[in-house]
């Protein structure tokens, strides 16, 4: 029950998800119970209700306990919302277009984990990281996975006029959030693999080409993802420099392959070979750098988004509730560009309608309080009047007939008793 209301919650108070992924580390509290109600929450018509809902399950994927992640990749479906369509009104036309890929990406989050036994976003990195690590015939069997989970998330594919309203801004800032990281996951995978290549074997060398290409692809669209993020100020100007490789690595790597099938092709001397590995390794390298600083950046400001929530929940225990909590706020210069359906400013974080300020909430609903008091009192005053005069004419009556009709009935009793 208490889970069920935190879920609820959480659907309108973004202050409940701390309590939520706090209930994740409880040993006593049921993950399949918390993770099915969640799913529950998406089988409503509401575009509203299935996106808070998606949005609840991924920040709780990112900071709750690994439990969580590891029923939710054990489920044979998690989210079946390919023809998901709020006909609604027209912004429910739009936002389920986000929705359904929104759900497609955590489903390839949850697939990725069961596949890989590990989430690509929370992995150790650096040079004694994982992905820096991994044997060659492990590595490029997962770098797939990444690739495929990379691109379920950049098919999200907002531009910086779709994000108008507090649901699909909160969703976005999770994923610009995972595109870091995973990303961070996949350039490391990709910088192990160069080291590798020309050791590797014949198939070992086609695979690792291929991933290569789509490698550099990815990192294209992935420029262009970021873009959106700069344009509306969720990196605060600072975006991640994505250095590419030099373009001779690929010829490289191209001619090695050809080199191992017999192909003739123009060999490159051992000295060049190293040097342009080098260079690219170096390159992808400074990616990696420039990422990590731009995660942990955002990590520093949603500690800091939590600590400031915590204080003003404490402060204002007493008070109309803070919508604009951390969830909504992991970039606190967020700064949506509106198109000429501008929503109101006066629009909360979750689209919803608030009020312009707490003082006149108080006043208005100090007024219509007073009203409603008014009301009551008249209505109780009327009533109290109405019984009165209900018990006078019953005492009257009963004093009249004492008066007037029992000595009247007195001699006919005396005569029939004679």
């Amino acid at each position: 029950m208490i889970i069920n209301l935190l879920i609820i919650s959480s659907c309108f108070l973004s202050v409940c998800l701390p309590d939520l992924i706090h209930c994740t580390n409880e040993l006593n509290v049921s993950i399949p119970h918390l993770a099915d109600t969640l799913l529950e929450r998406t089988a409503s018509n509401s575009w509203i209700v299935v996106f808070k809902a998606l949005i609840t399950t991924h920040h709780l994927m990112m900071y709750g306990n690994e439990r969580l992640m590891q029923y939710l990749a054990s489920r044979n479906t998690l989210f079946n919302l390919n023809n998901f369509l709020d006909k609604a009104a027209l912004q429910g036309y739009n936002m389920s277009t986000f929705i359904r890929r929104y759900s497609r990406y955590l489903n390839e989050k949850a697939m990725s984990y069961r596949l890989a036994a590990v989430d690509f976003t929370k992995m150790k990195r650096g040079a004694e990281g994982v992905m820096r690590t991994m044997n060659t015939d492990k590595l490029i069997k997962t770098l797939p996975t990444i690739q495929n989970q990379l691109d379920a998330l950049l098919d999200f594919q907002p531009n910086s006029n779709e994000l108008t309203n507090g649901v699909i801004n909160t969703a976005f800032m999770l994923l610009f959030k995972d595109s870091i990281r995973l990303f961070a996951a996949y350039n490391e995978g990709v910088i192990n693999m160069l080291e590798k290549y020309f050791d590797m074997k014949k198939n070992q060398c086609k695979e690792a080409l291929e991933i290569y290409k789509t490698f550099l692809n990815r990192m294209t669209k992935l420029s262009e993802f970021l873009k959106v993020a700069e344009r509306v100020g969720i990196d605060q100007g600072d975006s991640p420099d994505l250095t590419q490789a030099p373009s001779s690595l690929l010829e490289a790597l191209e001619q090695h392959l050809a080199s191992l099938e017999g192909r003739k092709l123009k060999d490159l001397s051992t000295a060049s070979r190293s040097s342009t590995l080098s260079s690219a390794v170096s390159s992808l390298s400074s990616t990696g750098i420039s990422l990590s600083r731009m995660d942990d950046k955002t990590d520093d400001n949603r500690l800091q988004q939590h600590k400031n929530q915590h204080l003003l929940s404490r402060s204002a225990s007493c008070s109309v509730p803070n919508l604009t909590s951390e969830l909504f706020t992991l970039q606190p210069n967020f700064t949506p560009i509106q198109t000429t359906h501008t929503v109101p400013n006066n629009n909360n974080a979750w689209g919803g309608r608030i009020a312009h300020t707490h003082t006149h909430t108080h006043t208005h609903k100090h007024k219509q309080t007073h009203a409603h008091t008014q009301i009551i009192m008249q209505i109780y005053n009327g009533a109290f009047i109405a019984s009165m005069l209900f018990v006078f004419v019953v005492v009257a009556l009963l004093l009249s007939a004492h008066v007037f009709i029992l000595p009247s009935l007195r001699p006919a009793v005396r005569r029939d008793a004679s």
